[in-house]
Protein backbone atom coordinates (compact mmCIF):
# COMPACT_ATOMS: atom_id res chain seq x y z
CA UNK A 1 0.00 0.00 0.00
CA UNK A 2 1.33 3.81 -0.80
CA UNK A 3 0.70 6.07 1.83
CA UNK A 4 -0.66 9.01 0.86
CA UNK A 5 -1.17 12.77 2.13
CA UNK A 6 -2.84 14.92 -0.12
CA UNK A 7 -2.27 18.65 0.36
CA UNK A 8 -5.34 21.52 -1.04
CA UNK A 9 -8.02 18.91 -0.31
CA UNK A 10 -10.42 21.88 0.67
CA UNK A 11 -10.11 22.91 -3.09
CA UNK A 12 -12.29 21.22 -6.36
CA UNK A 13 -8.80 19.57 -7.30
CA UNK A 14 -7.44 18.47 -3.98
CA UNK A 15 -11.10 16.98 -3.01
CA UNK A 16 -11.15 14.67 -6.35
CA UNK A 17 -7.59 14.03 -5.48
CA UNK A 18 -8.63 13.12 -1.91
CA UNK A 19 -11.82 10.46 -3.28
CA UNK A 20 -9.27 9.34 -6.00
CA UNK A 21 -7.11 7.74 -3.02
CA UNK A 22 -9.88 6.59 -1.18
CA UNK A 23 -10.82 4.82 -3.95
CA UNK A 24 -7.66 3.07 -4.75
CA UNK A 25 -7.33 -0.33 -3.19
CA UNK A 26 -3.39 -0.47 -3.45
CA UNK A 27 -3.70 3.45 -1.85
CA UNK A 28 -4.00 4.42 1.60
CA UNK A 29 -5.11 8.36 2.56
CA UNK A 30 -3.00 8.65 5.78
CA UNK A 31 -3.51 12.53 5.79
CA UNK A 32 -5.07 15.49 4.64
CA UNK A 33 -3.44 19.41 4.40
CA UNK A 34 -5.15 22.08 3.79
CA UNK A 35 -3.54 25.71 5.41
CA UNK A 36 -7.17 26.79 4.99
CA UNK A 37 -9.22 24.92 6.55
CA UNK A 38 -10.29 23.93 10.54
CA UNK A 39 -11.30 20.42 10.57
CA UNK A 40 -9.52 17.96 13.05
CA UNK A 41 -10.31 15.59 10.75
CA UNK A 42 -11.20 14.79 6.93
CA UNK A 43 -14.75 13.00 8.12
CA UNK A 44 -16.19 16.29 9.14
CA UNK A 45 -16.33 17.58 5.62
CA UNK A 46 -19.84 16.56 4.47
CA UNK A 47 -17.77 15.11 1.24
CA UNK A 48 -15.99 12.61 3.32
CA UNK A 49 -18.20 11.24 5.82
CA UNK A 50 -17.00 8.12 7.52
CA UNK A 51 -13.32 8.91 6.71
CA UNK A 52 -10.97 8.59 9.50
CA UNK A 53 -8.28 10.89 8.10
CA UNK A 54 -6.68 13.43 10.17
CA UNK A 55 -6.38 16.79 8.94
CA UNK A 56 -3.48 19.48 9.34
CA UNK A 57 -3.35 23.23 8.45
CA UNK A 58 0.18 23.87 9.75
CA UNK A 59 3.62 22.28 8.00
CA UNK A 60 4.67 22.52 11.65
CA UNK A 61 2.22 20.48 13.17
CA UNK A 62 2.28 17.26 10.54
CA UNK A 63 3.27 13.78 11.69
CA UNK A 64 2.81 11.21 8.95
CA UNK A 65 4.01 8.07 7.53
CA UNK A 66 3.54 9.23 4.02
CA UNK A 67 5.38 8.28 1.45
CA UNK A 68 3.83 10.43 -1.19
CA UNK A 69 2.63 13.94 -1.11
CA UNK A 70 0.06 15.28 -3.88
CA UNK A 71 -0.27 18.72 -3.89
CA UNK A 72 -3.14 21.18 -5.59
CA UNK A 73 -2.25 23.91 -3.32
CA UNK A 74 -2.25 27.26 -4.50
CA UNK A 75 0.90 29.29 -6.08
CA UNK A 76 1.82 31.47 -3.24
CA UNK A 77 2.38 27.93 -0.71
CA UNK A 78 3.25 25.33 -3.16
CA UNK A 79 7.22 26.11 -3.02
CA UNK A 80 6.81 25.32 0.78
CA UNK A 81 4.56 22.59 0.84
CA UNK A 82 7.20 21.20 -1.90
CA UNK A 83 10.39 21.89 0.48
CA UNK A 84 8.72 20.22 3.25
CA UNK A 85 7.82 17.10 1.86
CA UNK A 86 11.39 16.27 0.52
CA UNK A 87 13.20 17.01 3.61
CA UNK A 88 10.59 14.83 5.56
CA UNK A 89 11.47 12.03 2.65
CA UNK A 90 7.77 12.55 1.01
CA UNK A 91 8.07 11.73 -2.98
CA UNK A 92 5.84 15.30 -4.19
CA UNK A 93 3.71 14.92 -6.74
CA UNK A 94 2.77 18.74 -7.48
CA UNK A 95 -0.27 19.73 -10.05
CA UNK A 96 -0.04 23.48 -8.70
CA UNK A 97 1.27 25.56 -10.95
CA UNK A 98 2.86 28.97 -10.95
CA UNK A 99 6.21 28.55 -9.13
CA UNK A 100 9.41 30.12 -10.46
CA UNK A 101 12.58 28.27 -12.79
CA UNK A 102 14.58 29.32 -9.39
CA UNK A 103 11.98 27.59 -7.01
CA UNK A 104 11.54 24.63 -9.25
CA UNK A 105 15.70 25.05 -10.43
CA UNK A 106 15.96 24.66 -5.96
CA UNK A 107 13.48 21.51 -5.32
CA UNK A 108 15.23 20.09 -7.52
CA UNK A 109 18.79 20.22 -5.82
CA UNK A 110 17.06 19.51 -2.64
CA UNK A 111 15.70 16.40 -3.96
CA UNK A 112 18.46 15.13 -5.41
CA UNK A 113 20.46 16.00 -2.34
CA UNK A 114 17.72 13.89 -0.31
CA UNK A 115 17.76 11.05 -2.66
CA UNK A 116 14.21 11.75 -2.92
CA UNK A 117 11.89 10.88 -6.13
CA UNK A 118 8.84 13.93 -7.08
CA UNK A 119 6.92 15.03 -9.87
CA UNK A 120 6.08 18.60 -11.07
CA UNK A 121 3.37 18.57 -13.41
CA UNK A 122 1.52 20.99 -15.59
CA UNK A 123 -1.21 18.89 -16.31
CA UNK A 124 -2.35 15.34 -15.39
CA UNK A 125 -4.20 15.03 -18.47
CA UNK A 126 -2.91 12.23 -21.06
CA UNK A 127 -4.58 14.38 -23.59
CA UNK A 128 -2.45 17.25 -22.35
CA UNK A 129 0.97 15.47 -22.54
CA UNK A 130 0.16 14.31 -26.42
CA UNK A 131 -1.00 17.95 -26.72
CA UNK A 132 2.21 19.31 -25.91
CA UNK A 133 4.67 15.69 -27.80
CA UNK A 134 2.27 16.71 -30.77
CA UNK A 135 2.79 20.53 -30.55
CA UNK A 136 6.38 19.65 -30.26
CA UNK A 137 6.98 17.87 -33.44
CA UNK A 138 4.68 19.67 -35.66
CA UNK A 139 6.74 23.54 -34.37
CA UNK A 140 9.41 21.83 -36.70
CA UNK A 141 7.62 22.44 -39.58
CA UNK A 142 5.52 25.15 -38.89
CA UNK A 143 7.59 28.07 -36.69
CA UNK A 144 4.60 30.15 -36.52
CA UNK A 145 2.29 29.60 -33.83
CA UNK A 146 0.18 31.26 -30.96
CA UNK A 147 -1.56 29.09 -27.79
CA UNK A 148 -4.82 29.70 -26.32
CA UNK A 149 -5.51 28.00 -23.06
CA UNK A 150 -8.99 28.48 -21.52
CA UNK A 151 -9.91 27.62 -18.10
CA UNK A 152 -12.30 28.04 -15.13
CA UNK A 153 -12.51 31.48 -13.40
CA UNK A 154 -11.31 30.92 -10.41
CA UNK A 155 -7.51 29.53 -12.14
CA UNK A 156 -5.65 32.33 -10.27
CA UNK A 157 -2.35 31.69 -12.47
CA UNK A 158 -2.50 33.22 -15.75
CA UNK A 159 -1.51 32.03 -18.52
CA UNK A 160 -1.77 28.52 -17.24
CA UNK A 161 1.22 25.72 -16.30
CA UNK A 162 0.08 23.78 -19.43
CA UNK A 163 0.04 26.44 -21.72
CA UNK A 164 4.03 27.96 -20.52
CA UNK A 165 5.27 23.75 -20.75
CA UNK A 166 3.94 23.63 -24.45
CA UNK A 167 5.24 27.02 -25.39
CA UNK A 168 8.36 25.87 -24.13
CA UNK A 169 9.14 22.43 -25.43
CA UNK A 170 8.00 24.19 -28.73
CA UNK A 171 11.16 26.67 -28.29
CA UNK A 172 13.21 23.64 -27.75
CA UNK A 173 12.71 22.64 -31.72
CA UNK A 174 11.99 26.35 -33.07
CA UNK A 175 14.46 29.08 -33.11
CA UNK A 176 13.01 32.51 -31.52
CA UNK A 177 10.76 34.01 -34.35
CA UNK A 178 9.02 37.34 -34.57
CA UNK A 179 5.44 36.64 -35.66
CA UNK A 180 3.17 38.79 -37.17
CA UNK A 181 3.63 42.50 -38.68
CA UNK A 182 7.05 44.04 -36.95
CA UNK A 183 4.87 47.19 -37.15
CA UNK A 184 1.36 46.55 -35.69
CA UNK A 185 0.18 48.63 -32.90
CA UNK A 186 -2.21 47.11 -30.05
CA UNK A 187 -4.91 50.11 -29.73
CA UNK A 188 -6.00 48.23 -26.70
CA UNK A 189 -2.90 47.02 -24.43
CA UNK A 190 -2.51 43.01 -23.84
CA UNK A 191 -4.34 42.45 -27.67
CA UNK A 192 -2.15 40.23 -28.68
CA UNK A 193 -1.46 38.22 -25.60
CA UNK A 194 1.79 37.15 -23.91
CA UNK A 195 5.23 36.68 -25.84
CA UNK A 196 7.58 33.56 -25.47
CA UNK A 197 10.19 33.88 -27.87
CA UNK A 198 7.77 35.76 -30.16
CA UNK A 199 5.13 32.97 -29.90
CA UNK A 200 1.64 34.43 -28.33
CA UNK A 201 -0.34 33.12 -25.57
CA UNK A 202 -3.63 33.86 -24.78
CA UNK A 203 -5.32 33.04 -21.30
CA UNK A 204 -9.38 32.75 -21.61
CA UNK A 205 -10.82 32.69 -17.99
CA UNK A 206 -14.87 31.94 -18.40
CA UNK A 207 -17.31 30.11 -15.51
CA UNK A 208 -18.28 26.82 -17.47
CA UNK A 209 -14.72 25.72 -18.52
CA UNK A 210 -12.41 23.64 -16.76
CA UNK A 211 -9.47 23.01 -18.82
CA UNK A 212 -8.57 23.31 -22.10
CA UNK A 213 -6.04 24.23 -24.77
CA UNK A 214 -5.19 24.82 -28.61
CA UNK A 215 -2.48 25.49 -30.37
CA UNK A 216 -2.89 27.09 -33.74
CA UNK A 217 0.46 26.81 -36.48
CA UNK A 218 0.07 28.81 -39.73
CA UNK A 219 2.09 28.18 -42.71
CA UNK A 220 1.98 29.19 -46.28
CA UNK A 221 -1.59 28.06 -47.42
CA UNK A 222 -2.47 25.95 -44.81
CA UNK A 223 -3.06 25.85 -40.98
CA UNK A 224 -3.09 23.22 -38.21
CA UNK A 225 -4.98 23.33 -35.13
CA UNK A 226 -4.04 20.73 -31.62
CA UNK A 227 -6.51 20.65 -29.35
CA UNK A 228 -7.39 19.00 -26.05
CA UNK A 229 -10.08 19.03 -23.48
CA UNK A 230 -10.56 18.50 -19.97
CA UNK A 231 -14.25 18.55 -19.28
CA UNK A 232 -13.98 17.09 -15.52
CA UNK A 233 -11.60 17.15 -13.16
CA UNK A 234 -11.15 13.09 -12.87
CA UNK A 235 -9.85 13.71 -15.79
CA UNK A 236 -6.28 14.41 -14.47
CA UNK A 237 -6.72 11.65 -12.00
CA UNK A 238 -5.45 9.05 -14.23
CA UNK A 239 -2.11 10.86 -14.70
CA UNK A 240 -1.87 11.13 -10.48
CA UNK A 241 -2.52 7.68 -9.90
CA UNK A 242 0.68 6.74 -12.37
CA UNK A 243 2.72 9.05 -10.61
CA UNK A 244 1.69 7.67 -6.81
CA UNK A 245 2.37 4.46 -8.29
CA UNK A 246 6.07 4.88 -9.42
CA UNK A 247 6.95 7.86 -7.82
CA UNK A 248 9.00 6.19 -5.02
CA UNK A 249 11.02 4.21 -7.52
CA UNK A 250 13.18 7.90 -8.35
CA UNK A 251 15.44 9.90 -6.72
CA UNK A 252 15.21 12.64 -8.67
CA UNK A 253 12.75 15.50 -9.33
CA UNK A 254 10.84 15.43 -12.76
CA UNK A 255 8.99 18.02 -14.55
CA UNK A 256 6.72 16.65 -16.74
CA UNK A 257 4.14 13.66 -16.49
CA UNK A 258 6.09 12.16 -19.68
CA UNK A 259 8.78 11.21 -17.97
CA UNK A 260 6.66 8.25 -16.21
CA UNK A 261 4.68 7.12 -18.79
Amino acid sequence: MVKVMVAGYHGRMGSTAAQMVIDNADFELVGVFDARGKDSNLGEDDRFKGQDVPAFHNLDAIKTDATVWIDFTIPTAVYENAKFAINHGISPVIGTTGMTDEQVADLQKLAKEKQVGGLIAPNFGISAVLLMQFAQQAAKYFPDVEIIEMHHDDKIDSPSGTAISTAKKIAEVRKPKQQGNPDATETLPGARGAEYEGMRIHAVRLPGLVAHEEVMFGGPGEGLTIRQDSYDRISFMTGVKVAVEKINQYHELFIGLENLL
